[in-house]
């Protein structure tokens, strides 16, 4: 990214309040580039001086179009519905995730944007399946096998970016360049969606259990790399690399495939927990968080609860899928550095995570009671049904 003025450098950051696009800014910032964090909430941190936030929508045409003036490109990454009960708002997921990106496509070429960085997800052609070092010749997933509506999305709207690639801009100076980045599971120092939930499953006493292949083994991306791998890719679309990523999708991870608990070990006994030895089945679990989501149908408009797992969950941290870094380190240049989840640790010891007294009161007892009565409910209606599929 180089220095420049506003009509030479200006970005546009799509989800820039959330914790990898507020990152992302920042660093593009630091390079001397006009940066417009675009969110439809404020950052939760203070905007540094000199870095422009602008409330809006991508769901609205219009507030898209307006915050994209001057703009020379566009790092896309508002979504909704990655992971918990976002998972189950389809109306929303569809929402934001197709007709969000179709508005900040249309907005790019009715503007005259001539870069836009999509990040997409490895979910685009996973969808429970093993997969080894697989790379980008792999086939998008059928859109009717994925198990959730995020991914389903997602793949829709990351094929819409790529066809967008070399479409005319409306101001006669060009063509759209596009592409996407496919990230394993972001992790960081502050990381607000992903680790705070784990956190507070192990503080509440709910991590009692692991599941799956021991042997399995997924991948995960640092922030910092995957801040590198965006800014990467936004000059691989630039006529001094002549034009290397346009139309092209890259998968992005730390490069060490690694057990998901594993993986999560060090910050359950960082934070002085003891980490679990009780392994259950795959499918057990799976059945669990179907039955979970099944609750979360019948009384989310009344008590719209947390599930411990979805199914998507279940299977992207219990088998193996992981993917080469190849392209992305031969066409972009990337190399992703080297981190350990120290930093994660530090972060939450000096928010005081940690074991302390737990205080369960009456009404959480009726609370969890209640929900475990209508899951035993429901999976004794459930049952007879599914003996009878099975004969």
């Amino acid at each position: 990214m180089e220095p420049g003025n506003a009509a030479r450098g200006r970005v546009l950051i799509t989800g820039g309040a959330g914790y990898f696009g507020f990152r992302l800014g920042c660093a593009i910032y630091q390079k001397g580039v006009d940066v417009i964090l675009f969110d439809v909430v404020k950052p939760l941190q203070t905007v540094p001086e000199g870095i422009k936030f602008r409330q809006g929508d991508i769901c609205c045409l219009s507030e898209v179009e307006e915050a994209l003036r001057d703009v020379i490109c566009v790092f896309h990454i508002a979504s909704y519905g990655m992971s918990g009960r976002e998972q189950l708002n389809q109306k929303l997921i569809e929402d934001v995730n197709v007709k969000g990106t179709e508005n900040v496509i249309q907005a790019c070429k009715s503007t005259g944007v001539s870069s836009l960085v999509y990040t997409s997800t490895y979910n685009v052609v996973f969808g429970g399946q093993i997969i080894e070092n697989g790379d980008e010749s792999l086939p998008y997933l059928p859109l009717h096998l994925h198990p959730d509506h995020y991914s389903r999305t997602k793949a829709l709207a990351e094929m819409k970016v790529l066809e967008a690639n070399g479409a005319e801009l409306g101001n006669g100076k060009g063509v759209l360049r596009t592409c996407a980045l496919r990230p394993a599971g972001i992790y960081g120092p502050g990381e607000q969606r992903h680790l705070p939930r784990i956190v507070s499953y192990i503080e509440r006493g709910l991590f009692q259990f692991v599941y799956g292949d021991p042997l399995s083994l997924v991948d995960f991306v640092h922030v910092d790399n995957l801040v590198q791998a965006h800014v990467l890719a936004s000059e691989g679309l630039k006529a001094t690399r002549q034009h290397i990523a346009a139309g092209q999708a890259y998968f992005v991870s730390d490069g060490r495939p690694v057990n998901n608990f594993e993986f999560f070990r060090p910050l359950v006994e960082g934070l002085g927990y003891k980490f679990p030895t009780r392994r259950l089945p795959l499918s057990l679990v799976y059945f669990f968080a179907f039955l979970t989501e099944v609750v979360h149908f019948l009384v989310g408009h009344v008590y719209n609860f947390q599930p411990l797992l979805t199914r998507t969950e279940v299977y992207k941290t219990g088998v193996t899928h992981y993917f080469s870094m190849e392209k992305a380190r031969k066409e972009l240049g990337y190399e992703p550095q080297q981190y350990s989840l120290n930093e994660v640790v530090e972060w939450f010891r000096s928010r005081g995570c940690g074991p302390k007294p737990r205080n369960y009161t009456i009404m959480h007892l009726v609370r969890d009671g209640g929900l475990l009565l209508l899951l035993v409910a429901v999976m004794v209606s459930w049952f007879p049904s599914a003996v009878a599929f099975s004969l």
